[in-house]
This record gives C-alpha cells, sequence and structure tokens, in this order.
C-alpha cells in the first residue's frame, strides 16, 4: 500500500526509536518522541531528512551522532523496500533518498486518489465563528480579512473531514441600539431603510450623536429606549428585528461577491439576552461573582488577568454577558470538540478573560481557541483608513481591486469580449484579495497593496491561476492521457513529484496553527518550480510517447493539488486568463 513520504518515514523511524529504546533499557516513550520530516529541495541532500537525533540525545545521554548510527542501523534493518539510502549528515541529521521505484508508485497512486482520501477526522463537530459585523453598520478592511481568513479555516475543516459548522455571531445589541431606535423613530423613513438599509440606518445613527451634542436630553432617551428593549418591549424589539433582517441583506450581498460559503447559523447578540438572568444567577450560586460599586463582576486574579465585568450597576448587560450565554448555548446544543473566535488581536484581553470564565465554569481550555490576526496597514504602517481617519468600507476596497483588474485583463485579452474580460477580471481581483490576506502568517500586518496583490509575476493569485490554466491549456490539446512507464522520467521530474507529495504535510501545519500561509508558500513553492520545469522539458512536442505521457501524468497531478488547494483557500479555478 503506497504511503505518502512523510508517513512512511515517521514510520520507519518510529520502529526504530522504540527498538534503540529497549536496546539502551531506558524507559523512553517511542510515541512522545517528537519527529520532523524536513524536505529538501535538492536530491544531492537526500528527499527529506530527520533531526530525531537530536531530540534523543539529551535523554539518552549520548552524542546525536552516535545515536543517529544506532537509529540508521535499525531503519535499514527493516528492510525499507523504498529506500535506496540513509546517511548521516550535520552532526546527527538523517537523510533519507528515496528509489525511483517510490516515485513511480507514487504518481500512479496519486491517479487514483481524490480530496476524500485526504479526510483524517471522524466527523468531529468544531464551530468556526467569523465576519461577525454589526447591524446598521457597513462592514469594513479588518472584516475582509477576517471573513476571508474564517471562511478559509472552514474549508480546511471540512476537507479533513470534521463537521464544521459556520457561524456568524452578528452585533444587534447593546446601548448603542438604543440611540439607533431614538433616532429612527425621530427621522427614519422605512422605504429609504428597505432601499438602501446600511448606508440609511448609519447615516441616522451619526445624525443621532451630532444631534445629542446640542441636545444632551437625547443621551437619555437613548438609555431609556435601550432599557425597554432589554425589557422585552415589543416595539423596540421589532425595529431591532427588522434593522437585523435588512443588513444581513447587505451583508449577503458582499458574501455573494466574495464567493463565502454560506453560514450555517447567523445568529444575532440578542438572541441570547433571555438566557443572561439565569447564567447571572448560576454565576452568584456557585460564587463566580461579587459585587462592585453595584456591578456584578468575576475576580480572575488566579489567572493574573483584571476583573471581568458581566453586569453594569445599572444592571444592563455587555458583551462579555452574551459571550458566555452563547458558549454555554453552543455546548449544550451541538457539544463540539473545539470551538475557535476569528476575532481581531485588538480583542486579545477580552478572550483572555472570557477563556478563564470558562476554565472556572469547568470548561477545558483545549475546547477554545482565539485565531487572532494582525491589522491591514497602508504604505505608512498605520491603519488602513480615509484622509480622515474612518476605516475603509470592504465594498470600496473590493470595487478598487475589480477596477484595477479590469484595466489589467483589457490590457493583455483583447483578443476576447469584453463581457468574458469582465467575469475574468471579477474572478482574478476576489481571487488576489482572498491570496493576498492568506499569504502571510496571522500575526504578520499585512501592508495593503493593490499592484502586488494583482501581479502575474511573483507571490499572487493571478501568478497561481495563470499556472494552472497554463497546465490546463497543454492537458486540453494532449486529450486522452495513455498510462506511460514514469522510469523513463528523469531527475527534474522526479523532484516535481517529490514536491507534489508535500503538499499532504501543509494540512495538518495550517491546521495547527491555524493559518493558511503554509498552503500559499506550499502552492507558490509548487508554482514556481512547475514553471521552470515547463521551461526546460518538453512536452506536448516531445518525441518520446512514452515519456510524453507520463510527463502528461504528471502534469495532470499537479493541476489536480493546484485545485484542492484554491478550494481550501476559497480561490476559484480559472482554466483560462
Amino acid at each position: 500500500m503506497f504511503e505518502f513520504p512523510k508517513k512512511y518515514i515517521t514510520n520507519l523511524i518510529s520502529v526504530a526509536v522504540k527498538e534503540f529504546s529497549k536496546d539502551k533499557v531506558l524507559d523512553v516513550d517511542a510515541g512522545s518522541v517528537p519527529i520532523e520530516i524536513d524536505f529538501k529541495n535538492n536530491r544531492a541532500f537526500g528527499d527529506c531528512s530527520s533531526n530525531v537525533a537530536f531530540s534523543l540525545s539529551k535523554a539518552f545521554r549520548m552524542s546525536s551522532t552516535e545515536i543517529a548510527g544506532y537509529l540508521k542501523a535499525l531503519i535499514e534493518s527493516q528492510t525499507p523496500i523504498f529506500l535506496e539510502r540513509v546517511e548521516i549528515a550535520g552532526g546527527g541529521f538523517l537523510n533519507f533518498y528515496f528509489t525511483t521505484d517510490y516515485f513511480s508508485k507514487a504518481l500512479f497512486a496519486l491517479t487514483k486518489m481524490s480530496a476524500k482520501d485526504f479526510k483524517t477526522a471522524k466527523k468531529e463537530k468544531i464551530i468556526i465563528e467569523y465576519s461577525s459585523p454589526n447591524v446598521a453598520k457597513p462592514m469594513h478592511v479588518g472584516h475582509l480579512r477576517n471573513t476571508i481568513l474564517g471562511d478559509a479555516l472552514a474549508n480546511l475543516y471540512d476537507f479533513l473531514g470534521y463537521k464544521v459548522i459556520r457561524w456568524n455571531h452578528i452585533g444587534d445589541w447593546g446601548t448603542q441600539f438604543g440611540s439607533l431606535i431614538c433616532a429612527y423613530k425621530k427621522w427614519g423613513d422605512k422605504i429609504k431603510v428597505e432601499k438602501n438599509p446600511i448606508q440609511e440606518l448609519l447615516e441616522l445613527y451619526v445624525r443621532f450623536h451630532k444631534e445629542a451634542e446640542q441636545n444632551p436630553e437625547l443621551e437619555k432617551e437613548s438609555q431609556s429606549e435601550f432599557k425597554k428593549m432589554e425589557e422585552g418591549d415589543k416595539e423596540n424589539l421589532k425595529l431591532l428585528n427588522w434593522f437585523l433582517k435588512e443588513s444581513t441583506k447587505e451583508f449577503n450581498r458582499l458574501y455573494r461577491l466574495l464567493d463565502i460559503k454560506k453560514f450555517d447559523k447567523e445568529i444575532g447578540e440578542s438572541f441570547y439576552s433571555p438566557m443572561i438572568p439565569k447564567i447571572i444567577k448560576e454565576m452568584e450560586s456557585d460564587k463566580m461573582i461579587k459585587q462592585s460599586e453595584g456591578a456584578w463582576i468575576v475576580p480572575l486574579d488566579a489567572f493574573n488577568l483584571p476583573p471581568a465585568m458581566i453586569q453594569k450597576s445599572d444592571g444592563a448587560t455587555i458583551y462579555m454577558t452574551r459571550e458566555i450565554a452563547s458558549l454555554k448555548y453552543r455546548l449544550a446544543k451541538y457539544n463540539p470538540f473545539k470551538i475557535l473566535y476569528v476575532v481581531g488581536n485588538e480583542q486579545a484581553l477580552h478572550f483572555q478573560q472570557f477563556f478563564a470564565i470558562a476554565r472556572l465554569m469547568g470548561i477545558p481550555s483545549e475546547k477554545l481557541e482565539h485565531v487572532k490576526y494582525e491589522l491591514i496597514v497602508g504604505a505608512d504602517g498605520k491603519k488602513l483608513s480615509t484622509r480622515e481617519g474612518k476605516i475603509i468600507p470592504a465594498q470600496e476596497i473590493i470595487d478598487e481591486a475589480i477596477l484595477t483588474a479590469q484595466k489589467i485583463i483589457d490590457q493583455k485579452r483583447k483578443d476576447v469580449p469584453q463581457e468574458k474580460r469582465e467575469k475574468i477580471a471579477k474572478d482574478i481581483a476576489i481571487n488576489s484579495l482572498k491570496y493576498f490576506f492568506l499569504k502571510d502568517g496571522r500575526m504578520t500586518k499585512i501592508i495593503f497593496n493593490l499592484e502586488s496583490m494583482l501581479s502575474f509575476n511573483g507571490n499572487s493569485a493571478p501568478y497561481l491561476n495563470y499556472t494552472y490554466a497554463r497546465f490546463s491549456k497543454i492537458l486540453k490539446k494532449a486529450g486522452r492521457i495513455k498510462k506511460a512507464d514514469v522510469f523513463l522520467l528523469e531527475n527534474k521530474d522526479l523532484e516535481l513529484i517529490k514536491k507534489i507529495l508535500e503538499f499532504e504535510n501543509v494540512f495538518e501545519q495550517s491546521k495547527n496553527d491555524s493559518s493558511l500561509h503554509h498552503i500559499c508558500e506550499y502552492l507558490f513553492s509548487l508554482a514556481n518550480q512547475a514553471s521552470s520545469f515547463y521551461e526546460s522539458s518538453p512536452i506536448l512536442n516531445d518525441p518520446d510517447s512514452g515519456r510524453k505521457n507520463a510527463r502528461l501524468m504528471l502534469i495532470k497531478e499537479l493541476n489536480k493539488v493546484l485545485e484542492i488547494g484554491f478550494e481550501i483557500l476559497g480561490i476559484k479555478t480559472l482554466e483560462e486568463i
């Protein structure tokens, strides 16, 4: 049975470590020894290597070189038929060289594999919360990174076989809605709101605060409207639900434009409001909370954190209270093995406090993860905003990307009809935005740059799309591919097979780090190697028909891997650019 190189080598090392531990009569759990496999770009230094000898050196009080010698002999004693040889290098590294036969079997195995062969989970439930826009406010550039990251993470877990629950936790509660309801009752126009909900509601909210500067009594009216809402006033709750409904229409339009997969749950904060009195009573009876100047707080001294407020002195709840209610609801209804919260790094303290409260409630820390990310900044390194200091709306960013892409495509593809050019430009723009926001680690500040984002050279979606399209064109011209003798392939072909086989490893890396940049880095590296291969290797005009078919098989599998990567990143596969 074929095994991917990492699994194959890991199994050989695991058996060797177990035998070595037994021989040295030392109680070392072989299963707990970290085995890292590093792939090499140049076969002169092995196809892959491991530093496991260094990991064992301290426990066995032996030099890593000496341990590597033992492990090498024990690996060779297993008669691994797909290893040409094992060498020791650099004071204890084990370098592994595969046989050509291994790559031959690998290529044929890949032709029979599909995405379902990579599903590793047993349908475990995971909730991934992302996007989370606020009612009556436009989504901004920060929501773009959030939504794109969350959608891609959900795609990754879905690809690996988890039962993913995509959750949109919409902000529709809080004192600001008292202001909005007050403003709507005074100056609102139902027809205008239905026609352009976000803009009209935002203008009402802005107008309220301008008027309140001149008339402080408006603030009291606002507080009164919110208090009525918390007490279950039917008129105010009806208005709130309508605001939510109209705002959601606009959010969904943007999600469709970005080709974001549909959410399984779209629930506003207001949903949890009726649950809160019971939760506060339970926390009081469990002695988790205490009063401070009339407010209820959770002391978190044991976690070296400041206390968290869950109810104000006037009886109003805050975001933290609804966060706790949401957690209890999710655990009771769905029993997920994990919940990921995709929220910016500026909320780090909130989540430290929230997770500490969850620990006090008996919820294991490994069940919850804050998937934080850094800001999107301008060329000056400051938060991306307009000259007036306002955060740039998401729609404005998308429109600018599409317009710029249109200019590029109009220049490059004058041979195709205008309508088709517009479709290509839109797809390229959306793909570029997604890749641009995913290609760096989450905690890297992204410097927004449309030129590099839409470039057909370098680490960008257009470059990857172009690579895929170029090989698609070759496969289309070739037609039916006959089964070929892979032994006819040369070292550069084998190097490309090896690169294709590496893609299995990046899924686990991305899952462990909750970051898609591992997949992006791999796809870019693969595309670079594939482009070099294309420039130096004849394919369609190769006089050797056997080698020609072998190479066609190879680029077909290359494109299959690119397709899988694109699907996870949420990028459309384009057969023509």
